[in-house]
């Protein structure tokens, strides 16, 4: 069985047409991708690099990057994420970016060690076993590579902010988004790192201002955070 929830597929194809309206549901991450892609390629320059972006959805930070010069493949089981993402590089005449629709865990099988940089964003909370993904991410890129995710802390905290907050108050995404006993937190994800055979290099959270309407990235790891981490090699 693949390592996906067929709920959360189905969430994310109903949506799948607005992935790149900029004032749709996916409108935080359009206002993160800068900060997320500035900070992947402070730690590894984009520019030349194997990338592969897992659980790409609508292509936002895959196209990004490969903007920054890198050659980037994006996978995600949501066909129709996958589909919005070719036409927006069509569009836009993005070069250098392909997608795929492939589980991790098999593409880790097929193309071990290929990777430079792997990229995990927003994902590993919507799948049934984060683990399995974060194990084949440590077996896809190369020795001396790196990987970078991101998810959302659980606690109290991140329950108030990112499912109250966020998604029934300030109404910044489409109720139901998230399941809280699906977050993740630091010190859970850092060994699921540690037992893929990556060494953790640094992580960052990131915060929302309601009254600023700005995002940023800081110490403070409540709910939102990174994680940048790397092979030995």
């Amino acid at each position: 069985m693949a390592n996906v929830d067929a709920n959360e597929l189905a969430k994310f194809s109903e949506l799948a047409h607005r992935w790149w309206d900029t004032e749709s549901e996916f409108k935080p991450l359009h206002r993160i991708n800068p900060l997320r892609l500035n900070w992947i390629d402070g730690y590894s320059p984009l520019a030349g690099k194997r990338v592969l972006d897992v659980g790409c959805g609508g292509g936002i930070l895959a196209d990004a990057m490969a903007r920054k010069g890198a050659h980037v493949l994006g996978i995600d089981l949501a066909v129709k994420s996958l589909r919005v993402a070719e036409l927006h590089a069509m569009e836009a005449g993005t070069e250098n970016v392909e997608y795929q629709e492939i589980a991790v865990e098999d593409l880790a099988a097929q193309r071990a060690g290929e990777f430079d940089v792997v990229t995990c964003m927003e994902m590993l909370e919507h799948v049934p076993d984060p683990a399995s993904v974060v194990t084949s991410l440590g077996k896809l890129v190369k020795p001396g590579g790196w990987v970078f995710l991101s998810t959302l802390n659980r606690n109290a905290k991140s329950f108030l902010m990112a499912i109250v907050g966020a998604e029934y108050v300030l109404r910044l995404l489409p109720a139901g988004t998230h399941e809280y006993n699906r977050f993740i937190k630091p010190s859970e994800l850092a060994q699921m790192c540690r037992e893929a055979g990556l060494e953790l290099q640094g992580a960052k959270g990131l915060t929302f201002n309601p009254l600023t309407q700005r995002y940023k990235l800081g110490s403070d790891t409540d709910v939102n955070y990174l994680m940048a981490c790397r092979r030995p090699g």
